[in-house]
Order: C-alpha cells, then sequence, then structure tokens
C-alpha cells in the first residue's frame, strides 16, 4: 500500500540548491536509508516529508489518515517542566496500563530511569533517547528518524536496531552506522548535489550498484564523446543540412551534444603532516576520577605506544569521555599522574565542536591555524584544503552560519588536522559526519604515522580503525581487549558461556588493578622476526648503491638515477629503523612482565 507520494519537489536556500525534482514513493513495510555527503539536503528532506518545512515547487501526496512520528536530530522540548513520563505519555498515548509499562521498559533500556526528571533538567542525549522513546512508541504508520543512533551507547543501538527490523511501521531514516543501515533498511536514497538516486538494498548493496552505476554513466559517456568526434568530423568535411537524411543527422548531433555529461563524483581528501612523534608519548600512572563521590576511573596505569590504535566503549555515562580527557590532559586526575614526552603534539576532536563565530567566513576560520599546511609533496594553501574538504569556493567565503551541521562538523575536524597532531583523541568523531566522509577518514586513520585514542558507539568505525578495545563496565576499571569491536563482543560471549571453576579463589585480574597486560599482535611479532635482517639488507643495498655512484661519477644521468634510488632506500631506512625501536621497546617491556 502506498502510504506517501513525492513528485518534483525542490527546495533552495539562497542560491545553494538542496533537492532539485526530487520525486519518489514510500510503501507499507519500506525501510529507507538516506545518504550523502553533509550539505546535500539529508535533514530538510526529512522535515519536508514531516510536514516541519515546507518545499519551494512540487507536491507529497498522503494516505488518507496518514499517522507520521518524527525524530528530529535534535529534539526540542516545549515545556521544560514536564516530566519525562508525561512527555511520552503525551506524544505516544499511552491508554492502557501494559502500554504504560511498554514505555517505561523502553526508556529504562535507553538508559532513562528518572521517569519523573523534568525533560528541561535532561542533559543533550537523555533527551534524544527520551525523543526515541517516544517515536518507538508511538502508534504511527510512517516513522522519520534523523540521525537516531547519535549519543547511544552501543547495546542501546543493538536494541533499537533489533525493534525497527522487526517492527510493522514503514521507515525512513538519516544515519551515518553502516551497520545499522546492513541490518535494517531494505530500500537506499542517495542525495547528491541536488539529484537523488533510488538502490534496492541495504548499505553494501547500495555501494554495489552505486559502482555499477558509475561505471555505466562512464561507458555512456565514453560512446557519446566518441559519437561526438566521429560526427564533428563528418561536418567538418563539409556536410549541408540538404537533404532530409543529413538534417537530421546533423540534428541528432545537436541534440546528443546537448547532452550533459554525468558529474564527476566529488572525493574528500584527508592529507596532511604528522609532527615527529619522539619515544616518550603519554604515560598515565594509577590516575583515578570521582565525580560527586562516585569514582568513574579506578587506579589507571598506561603507557601509551607511538602507533597505538584504542577504542574506548561502554554504556553511557560510565566514564569514557572522562578516561579520554584525562588521557589528553583536559581533565585533572583525583589521584595518579599523567606526563606528556616533549615531541607530543594532541589533536583532540571534540564530542562538541568548539565555539565558532557564526558570523565569520569559512576560510577565515581555517586560516586562523594557517594560511599553508605541509603535504607529503611540499605544502597546499587554506584554500586548496578547504576544496579538498569538499568546501567550494563560494562555500568558503559564506559565513559559517550558513553551513549544515554535518558540514560545521567537517571543518572543525579539518582545523584540528591542520595542526599536523602525531597523537589524535576522537570523542564520538562519527556524531553527524556523513558515511563518504567517514570512509575517508578511516582511510586517513590506516596511514596517521602518530597514536590513535577513540570514544566511539560506532561498530563498524571501531572495528576498521582499533586494535585494541578498552571497556569501562561500570565499575571503574577499563579492561583490555586485543582486537576490534567484533572481536570484544566474540571474547565476551565466549567468557559469559565459560563454565566457572567453584574451586578457584575469586580474585581481581591484574588489568582491573590498573596492571597493562602487554602482547604484540600476529603481525608485529612476524616483523619483530625479520625486522633485522631487512634493516641488514637495506644498509647492504644503500652500500652498492654508493659504490655504484662512485664507478658512475662522470655519467650525469645515470648518477642522478642512483641518487634518486639511493634517498628512497635511506628513507625506508629511516622507518624501518623508526619500527624496530618501536617493537624493541615493546618486547622489553613485555619481558618485564615475566620477570615481575
Amino acid at each position: 500500500m502506498n502510504l506517501m507520494t513525492v513528485e518534483n519537489i525542490s527546495k533552495s536556500f539562497g542560491e545553494k540548491v538542496v533537492l532539485n525534482n526530487i520525486s519518489f514513493g514510500i510503501e507499507t513495510g519500506d525501510k529507507i536509508g538516506i545518504i550523502g555527503v553533509n550539505g546535500t539536503g539529508k535533514s530538510t528532506l526529512l522535515k519536508i516529508l514531516a510536514g516541519v518545512e515546507s518545499a519551494d515547487d512540487g507536491s507529497i501526496t498522503k494516505m488518507r489518515g496518514l499517522r507520521i512520528g518524527y525524530l528530529p536530530q535534535t529534539p526540542d522540548f516545549d515545556d521544560p517542566e514536564e516530566v519525562v513520563i508525561d512527555y511520552v505519555h503525551r506524544v505516544s498515548i499511552l491508554d492502557t496500563e501494559e502500554r504504560m509499562t511498554e514505555a517505561k521498559t523502553a526508556l529504562t533500556r535507553l538508559g532513562i530511569t528518572d521517569y519523573y526528571k523534568r525533560c528541561g533538567e535532561l542533559s543533550g542525549g537523555q533527551r534524544k533517547r527520551v525523543a526515541i522513546a517516544a517515536a518507538m512508541m508511538s502508534r504511527v504508520d510512517l516513522l522519520i528518524l534523523d540521525e537516531p543512533t547519535n549519543h547511544i551507547d552501543n547495546n542501546t543501538v543493538d536494541w533499537l536496531e533489533n525493534n525497527l527490523k522487526h517492527t510493522a511501521k514503514a521507515l525512513i531514516m538519516v544515519t551515518h552506522d553502516r551497520y545499522f543501515l546492513d541490518r535494517v533498511v531494505n530500500k537506499t536514497i542517495e542525495l547528491d548535489r541536488g539529484k537523488m538516486y533510488t538502490y534496492y538494498g541495504n548499505y553494501t548493496e547500495f555501494i554495489i550498484k552505486k559502482a555499477e552505476r558509475v561505471e555505466l554513466e562512464a561507458a555512456s559517456e565514453h560512446k557519446r564523446q566518441s559519437f561526438l568526434r566521429n560526427e564533428l568530423k563528418w561536418i567538418k568535411r563539409g556536410a549541408k543540412a540538404r537533404t532530409t537524411k543529413q538534417k537530421a543527422r546533423l540534428q541528432r548531433f545537436e541534440e546528443i551534444s546537448d547532452i550533459k555529461a554525468p558529474r564527476e563524483q566529488r572525493k574528500l581528501e584527508f592529507e596532511g603532516a604528522a609532527s615527529r612523534l619522539g619515544r616518550k608519548t603519554i604515560e598515565a600512572d594509577h590516575i583515578s576520577k570521582s565525580y560527586n563521590g562516585v569514582p568513574v576511573i579506578r587506579d589507571f596505569t598506561y603507557h601509551l605506544l607511538r602507533d597505538d590504535r584504542i577504542g574506548i566503549i561502554g554504556n553511557n555515562g560510565v566514564g569514557k569521555s572522562t578516561l579520554l580527557g584525562m588521557l589528553c590532559g583536559a581533565i585533572e586526575p583525583d589521584s595518579g599522574t599523567v606526563t606528556f614526552g616533549e615531541t607530543v603534539k594532541i589533536g583532540l576532536f571534540a564530542q562538541e565542536n568548539e565555539v565558532m563565530d557564526y558570523n565569520m567566513r569559512v576560510i577565515d576560520y581555517i586560516k586562523e591555524v594557517g594560511e599553508y599546511i605541509p603535504v607529503e609533496k611540499g605544502r597546499i594553501s587554506a584554500s586548496q584544503l578547504l576544496e579538498r574538504f569538499l568546501f567550494t569556493p563560494d562555500m568558503q567565503y559564506s559565513p559559517i552560519g550558513k553551513l549544515s551541521g554535518g558540514e560545521r562538523r567537517r571543518l572543525y575536524l579539518l582545523r584540528v588536522l591542520m595542526g599536523c597532531p602525531n597523537i589524535l583523541f576522537l570523542d564520538e568523531p562519527t556524531n553527524d559526519l556523513d558515511v563518504e566522509t567517514l570512509s575517508i577518514l578511516e582511510e586517513y586513520l590506516e596511514g596517521f604515522e602518530g597514536a590513535v585514542i577513540t570514544v566511539s558507539h560506532d561498530r563498524c568505525f571501531l572495528d576498521r580503525v582499533v586494535n585494541r578495545i578498552f571497556a569501562l563496565e561500570g565499575d571503574g576499571y577499563p579492561k583490555q581487549y586485543e582486537g576490534g569491536y567484533t572481536d570484544y563482543i566474540e571474547k565476551k560471549t565466549e567468557s559469559s558461556h565459560k563454565p566457572v571453576d567453584k574451586t578457584e579463589k575469586s580474585s581481581p585480574k591484574s588489568w582491573d588493578k590498573g596492571e597493562r597486560k602487554l602482547k604484540m599482535t600476529y603481525n608485529e611479532a612476524r616483523e619483530w622476526e625479520t625486522i633485522d635482517q631487512d634493516i641488514a639488507d637495506l644498509e647492504n643495498n644503500i652500500a652498492n648503491l654508493q659504490t655504484q655512484m662512485e664507478q658512475n661519477a662522470s655519467d650525469y644521468f645515470k648518477l642522478q638515477e642512483l641518487e634518486q634510488e639511493k634517498s628512497q632506500l635511506e628513507y625506508d631506512l629511516e622507518k624501518k629503523m623508526d619500527r624496530w625501536v618501536y617493537l624493541s621497546e615493546l618486547n622489553e617491556k613485555i619481558q618485564a612482565q615475566f620477570t615481575k
């Protein structure tokens, strides 16, 4: 059954066209995910569907009596004195005791246990979770959700995912959570510079089908250009429109000439130089933190390695951001010490954007950090870097206030990376960043020459970026797990099914006391076995090249070729020596554990 038909709707903000003649339908059973780079109109489209905003042109036809539930990206509570359960009751109409019980269960699963707390006293994350509970309990035919997974922990995401997967309500939503999209949606809409593309399937199928579409468009454009070249040769030979056949041929040439070529896919580019990081990084020794007498982090010890990739996870309120804040120096521990190496240069991408002057031009905000940034092959200007981050020249000279929330988030990330940090702290980096930006950020972090510590609930991001998990499980002692998020879940599942030997005396694990149990990964162990030979081979090759250079001293071109080859080998040797130092330090720490 058709619930809603959207026909040729358009929407502009000043000169910027975000939606251009968009048409599609929503049927019973549809679970639609909307994808697109920040600023392409995703949230605007949802607001138009929900009736919060109106389109400039076009029409929307709804099924008679259609009931719609709308979750905005930032929920607004009209009455700050209204208590939580009354708000949910008003929005969802809890007309039976059973529905009231279901609503309280949903609130509890979402981390809201005080049902009588005033809405005005809720934090931003708590407001989002209360609004999710109200939306899930609503008796509606269509749910419209804008970033439902922002500001909720992994357990809550799992609960929401399972409920939406099995709900009979139709669903259309914007989210950056790729695992969520894979497991919930059956149709994907992509918005790109005003145009819309529809793909039947989840996120994985979208990736495959989009690649096929782009390839087909490129092949069609190649054929069109080939046809135009041949016809142009015919015209230049002196063809005249004397016969009907010749007139038709010229008309066909003009028609095909007028066809617009497929627009080149915009690609976000992350590139920047990291500052050199010395042997000493960040060392946290026996740090603790309490709030109002309640311990959040207890007796935590960790010495950061130079290429660590750490994910900090846990339910909301257990101290993830507190731990990250103490490690980066933003929060002072109640006890213990955090010391920083002399070469440490921290980049902090906080959960909330830093205070921005919305009247400031985009380019001036970036130029405050510097006119130029060093990259692998020289340096690029602030304007060029902004273009790589998909800020067009006209956007660069517009005030920050005209950017969408996601675009401001991307601008803030650019400013952090411009500082050339060698240790990156990322607090919920996936909030409000689009899927494409996240994919490119993951690629950037893979090649980042420094340590990365991130707090995140994005399961896909954690799997792709980190190789060590610190899990905060409510007792204040971070537990260490090797691998990504999926590895963590598998190990937790294994331990929960493992029979308990009641004869063993229960004793806290050494990690709970803050002692870190180190070990090399499989790849690190293999590298450690061969690295001495690799270094020796590089040194021999450099010596051989030096001999060849002496023998070819009179051959300028050969000498230049050998010099370039030698420079590359010396660069490789320097990198290999850095790895040897890191692995040697790691090996010493591992051996020291067994001599205590």
